[in-house]
């Protein structure tokens, strides 16, 4: 028996087709995206988009289609994007790959009409649904030429009637802000009339630029200012030719809070996407060295966002230290035999002193015999910084010391100074480490953990965070004017919190 070759007819259902566009976009306000960017593939500077109960159009301005791009339009599968990446015109990186997008439009309306001009070329095409698949193996879409319109100029509109479901104008706008790209130049899009913006968060900004093998991953990150933290629209958007493909969140999963706080946007045009374009091909090896870039992206990322975390720390931790020592000096006020700075003397009758001034402008005038009360300083977390040394009691002018500096001090310190006259302490609170001291007094400086179980307990709450720093000071304070006598301290510690704390003050 002699062998004969045969052949066998493969032939592809057109309900599969229409199946196809479907799933490949469940999200039928997809379709809306796919349009806009099918003008600006073509070149088109303006696209309109109307949304009303009834129907959408999606009129551009671009090259529009002639007979051959009408038929390469509804091709199946068609390769010309691939094969002309760049458009005539501008240049741009098309966005389409697959020639499905069109029947993503049978998920939301049984019937589109497209209507295109070129040149001397016009015509309308319509694609029914129910029609087309009641011929059978027909494939053939009925077209009219029409006479030219010159009002209209070149360009395409499609028209999606019949629909299946209602679109919410805002909605649309928030699919193409993300699905298009907005950002081009010479490229606008109005929904009902509406220019469609980039969005823009307000926040520290961390730009992003990596180059690879493949080509150029570039972009920004942005911190959100705290007050503005959401779980909504979280993690980072790629795009690939300016087109949202997805959000990741790299490794924020893991970031607990912090991560409702960071937001961006990073190109990479060489990725690989998958068939419906809503994800990438993560076997590739583009994909793989884009996560390699990421990595190095997220880790600036998370040491600005520490950064800027210990900043507002910084600030509250400051204003919390400022309000304990304004109540400090006071009660040192009252108190003057408990200052270990000397006494601090009060006016007589009708003349102001320097007991009265509290934490005011410094008095310009001293009285020959006393001691002037200044403001507490202002906030400075450089360690390099001098601090008083103590005073002695007696009348006399003393002999100015060589000042010691803080020698235990990090870059996020918060220091400031109680100062009497030339004397005074310096208060520094920073991290000293979980198995740190609470708190210790090296000369007249005066160290407060910020890492103490303690400390970290009561710094939650604005007041029980002041009155604690107030009872670490208030206790050095105390032990500094007689430190042979801790029970005495203690004592003179109790009055001095009980007069800065008293009520109505």
């Amino acid at each position: 028996m002699s062998e004969k070759t045969s052949y066998l007819a493969i032939t592809v259902d057109k309900s599969h087709i229409i199946t196809i566009g479907e799933r490949l976009y469940e999200q039928s306000i997809e379709l809306i995206r796919e349009l806009v960017n099918n003008a600006y593939d073509a070149d088109a500077t303006r696209v309109d988009v109307t949304v009303t109960e009834n129907e959408i159009v999606v009129a551009d301005n671009g090259e529009g289609m002639d007979m051959e791009g009408l038929k390469q339009y509804f091709n199946v599968g068609s390769d010309e994007k691939l094969s002309n990446p760049l458009s005539p015109r501008f240049g741009r990186n098309r966005i389409g790959q697959f020639g499905i997008g069109k029947f993503a439009s049978l998920a939301a309306a049984s019937r589109f009409e497209v209507f295109t001009q070129k040149g001397n070329f016009t015509a309308r095409a319509v694609f029914d649904k129910a029609r087309w698949v009641e011929k059978g193996d027909s494939w053939k879409i009925p077209f009219t030429r029409l006479e030219r319109d010159n009002k209209r100029g070149d360009g395409t509109t499609v028209r999606l009637v019949e629909l299946k479901r209602a679109f919410k104008p805002e909605d649309v706008t928030q699919k193409i802000a993300e699905g298009t790209p907005i950002r081009a130049r010479d490229f606008s899009i109005y929904v009902n009339g509406y220019r469609v913006t980039p969005r823009t968060v307000a926040g520290n900004r961390i730009p992003v630029m990596h180059g690879n093998e493949y080509g150029i991953i570039h972009g920004e990150v942005v911190i959100l200012p705290a007050y503005r933290a959401s779980k909504d629209d979280m993690g980072i958007e790629i795009k690939v030719k300016g087109v949202t493909v997805r959000r990741e969140l790299f490794e924020m999963a893991s970031w607990g809070k912090a991560a409702t706080r960071i937001r961006g946007e990073i190109n990479a045009d060489f990725l690989p996407l998958t068939s419906d374009r809503s994800g990438f091909l993560e076997d590739s090896q583009e994909y793989k060295s884009f996560l390699e870039a990421m990595d190095k992206t997220m880790a600036e990322v998370r040491r600005a966002y520490s950064q800027l975390a210990s900043q507002r720390e910084n600030r509250r931790v400051s204003r919390a230290l400022k309000e304990a020592l304004q109540r400090i000096h006071q009660a040192l006020i009252l108190n003057p035999e408990f200052s270990p700075f000397g006494v601090v003397p009060l006016a007589e009758e009708g003349m102001r002193g320097d007991g009265e001034t509290g934490v005011e402008t410094p008095v310009k005038e001293k009285e020959p015999n006393g001691i002037k009360a200044e403001d507490i300083g202002e906030e400075n977390t450089s360690p390099s910084d001098e601090v008083d040394s103590t005073l002695d009691s007696s009348y006399e002018k003393p002999k100015k010391e060589r000042k010691p500096s803080l020698k235990i001090a990090t870059p996020n310190a918060v220091v400031k100074r109680l100062k009497f006259g030339d004397a005074g302490v310096t208060c520094c609170l920073d991290h000293l480490g979980e198995d740190g001291p609470e708190c210790m007094t090296e000369g007249t400086i005066i160290y407060i953990n910020r890492d103490h179980p303690l400390y970290k307990r009561e710094s939650g709450k604005r007041e029980a965070h002041i009155l604690n720093i107030a009872r670490l000071i208030t206790q050095e304070i105390s032990l500094m004017k007689d430190p042979e006598n801790p029970r005495e301290a203690y004592n003179r510690q109790s009055k001095l919190l009980r007069d800065a704390f008293k009520e109505g003050d």
